[in-house]
């Protein structure tokens, strides 16, 4: 029987805090995390290929199966800081299988899920369940390894998301080819029954002493709910839309008046105090924001302005991942060797700033060849950025906060495809098609450059803190 976390949650500091744990159950509790952080991107990148298949089946508008993909938005960005502020409080374990549990209880109510209603309802839960797995496997994974350590680890972490991201709509059309939209979800529960039998590898540091506050997560739900549903309804019914966005920046302002006080709070002020990681969210936020302009904008160059099928567009789009899986654990080995993190960020911002630069100005004369390359310099730049960054983000605070810095590593990722999307829409209702997707990647170019120079402004600081310096770097 696996160890439960009672019988450490309250203990003393033990060696695992410290020095990461021993092997094999480092290794195990490495693959266990990873496999979790897979099976939430493949389930976020599989439900879209869906929605044409369970809105034929289910009888369902096409339109309002976008809530398929909404709900689960929705609960997942008002669910990370205070799954994280929960798992400092009830040990980062006992949390992180919770939320498991709870994912896979979802992902079994959405294939058995007779109506959209009840689909919306169980994948609302699905994201209410990864919201502990998105902000404490970095976590976890920093009291499993030694110091010198992490980049190599988040970097593993940086390639199991490329090419989830990359594989999962063929995963997700392989499976439609064979059977029903149902076994989308379905596939998810052996692995999700596995890591749970085994959940004792993982470590369980001590719990904080922290207050968990109702009426902080109260607005926190609503301001980062009335974001989601502001900026989705902003362009398209603006009477609505502006509403929501005022009401979440009401209760973002709300919030923030209401934490600023406390020693821990839900949204991590004493972290943001610190300089390093407080450069490191900004520079996050514009590096995702550039990536989701380049996202959204690449797809639209090429099916309209270069007349390339789905299928075709898919695939040279599959560069920018797979650059990003294989420099992501490059520049984590290279961080972990004394390289300084803010050069190995500025670099990876300066190539997807290029990358991204370079496909805006192509012309569309000479087919989509040419921007392969553009494709391959911007994937390889976000992965050179984006693990030192997470790094930095990590060991710049103390161990017993690294559940706050797990779930303000997700807040920013989120905020910031978030704004890139907004972005995006903006430039559609105000330029027309054949000039908005250029002007998305040149706006995403400027995003990029930005993150690289707070990343400077990030290695222009004072020495790192005594605990970094201690792990062994």
């Amino acid at each position: 029987m696996p160890p439960s976390d009672a019988s450490s949650a309250h203990s003393a500091p033990c060696p695992e805090a410290e020095d990461g744990l021993p092997m094999p159950r480092r290794r195990n509790a490495t693959a266990a995390v990873l496999s979790t952080v897979l099976l939430v991107v493949l389930d976020q990148a599989i439900a879209n290929v869906a929605l044409p298949s369970m809105s034929a089946s289910l009888g369902a508008a096409p339109a309002d199966t976008v809530w398929v993909v909404t709900a689960y938005q929705l609960a997942l960005v008002m669910g990370i800081l205070p799954a994280a502020a929960i798992g400092e409080r009830f040990g980062l374990r006992r949390t992180y299988a919770a939320g498991l549990a709870i994912f896979t209880a979802g992902s079994a109510a959405c294939a058995l899920a007779p109506t959209l209603g009840w689909l919306v309802a169980a994948r609302f839960v699905q994201g209410i369940g990864a919201a502990p797995l998105m902000a404490l496997g970095i976590a976890l994974l920093r009291f499993s390894w030694p110091q010198g350590g992490m980049g190599r680890v988040i970097g593993w972490m940086a390639m199991v998301v490329a090419l989830g991201s990359a594989l999962g709509p063929m995963a997700g059309a392989a499976i439609l080819s064979a059977a029903g939209w149902q076994w989308l979800f379905a596939v998810n529960l052996p692995v999700g029954i596995a890591v749970l039998l085994f959940r004792g590898c993982l470590p369980a540091p001590p719990v904080a002493a922290r207050r968990i506050d109702p009426g902080s997560i109260a607005l926190n739900a609503l301001a980062f709910g009335t974001l989601v549903l502001g900026a989705d309804h902003a362009l398209r019914e603006p009477g609505i839309g502006l509403p929501l966005l005022a009401a979440s920046a009401a209760g973002f302002a709300a919030l923030v008046r209401r934490e600023r006080r406390r020693e821990a709070p839900l949204v991590p002020l004493d972290l943001l105090a610190n300089p390093s990681f407080r450069l490191s969210v900004t520079a996050s936020v514009c590096c995702f924001g550039a990536q989701m302009t380049g996202y959204i904008a690449l797809p639209f160059l090429l099916q309209h302005g270069l007349g390339l099928s789905v299928l075709a567009t898919g695939l040279c789009m599959t560069p920018w991942p797979l650059m990003v899986a294989v420099c992501g654990p490059l520049s984590g080995r290279l961080a972990d060797r004394g390289v300084p993190g803010g050069a190995l960020c500025a670099a990876g911002g300066t190539c997807l700033a290029a990358g991204l630069a370079l496909a805006a100005l192509l012309p569309e004369t000479h087919g989509p060849l040419p921007l392969v390359p553009a494709l391959l310099l911007a994937g390889a730049g976000f992965g050179l950025f984006q693990v030192p960054n997470n790094r930095n983000m990590l060991i710049s605070v103390p161990k017993a906060r690294s559940g706050a810095a797990g779930g303000m590593q997700g807040t920013a990722r989120l905020a910031g495809q978030t704004a890139g999307g907004l972005a995006m829409g903006l430039l559609f209702a105000a330029a027309p098609l054949p000039a908005a997707p250029k002007l998305g990647l040149g706006l995403g170019a400027c995003l990029a450059l930005l993150g690289g120079a707070a990343s400077l402004l990030r290695g222009a600081l004072p020495a790192e803190p005594p605990e970094v310096l201690a792990g062994g770097e």
